[in-house]
């Protein structure tokens, strides 16, 4: 686990601990949420800490909670890190409750993210990519200064879902 927090005028970017289990069983539970996620609805608070045991002993990758300065309430999680499939870029993602989409919430925390990387490892190369139906989460890679560079393909980690994905990538100086 990392030791890097990250603030924003709104919101707090912490390590994820075991501790969250119950909160990120918040947006992980819910099936609206997972539909454009990799991981399959988590069915208990319990497969969601094995997955932040999991997260505690990476290394290379920084998973980070969304904590929101105003109630202190962990309103979703991100993660940047090399990216596995494309040679000398960062790819980033988030992840947030429903009822916290639409206030600038992710575009906030991606941007943290993203000057993270830059300003402590001098990353200037970055990806991501999401289901083409969640046209939400392509306004916020572009809002970060990535830009469409081709269509791939997403599934689920169980194999599931298999859909068209939209992939991004940008430099940022």
């Amino acid at each position: 686990m990392h030791e890097f927090t990250l603030e924003t005028e709104r919101l707090l970017l912490r390590p994820l601990t075991v501790s969250d289990a119950a909160a990120v069983f918040q947006w992980a539970g819910d099936p609206l949420v997972a539909r454009y996620m990799v991981y399959p609805t988590y069915t208990s608070v319990e497969d969601v800490r094995k997955w932040l045991k999991s997260v505690e002993l990476q290394e290379g990758t920084y998973e980070f909670g969304f904590v929101r300065k105003r109630d202190a309430l962990l309103i979703g999680s991100g993660s940047i890190g090399p990216d596995a499939t494309r040679e000398g870029f960062w790819g980033f993602g988030y992840n947030l409750r429903r009822d916290c989409w639409g206030y600038g919430y992710a575009t906030e925390a991606a941007k943290a993210m993203i000057r993270f990387a830059h300003d402590t490892f001098g990353i200037t190369r970055f990806s991501s990519s999401h289901v083409e139906a969640n046209k939400a989460s392509g306004h916020v890679m572009e809002k970060c200064g990535l830009h469409f560079v081709r269509y791939g393909r997403f599934e689920k980690l169980d194999g599931t879902c298999p859909a068209r994905s939209i992939e991004y990538e940008g430099n940022i100086q």
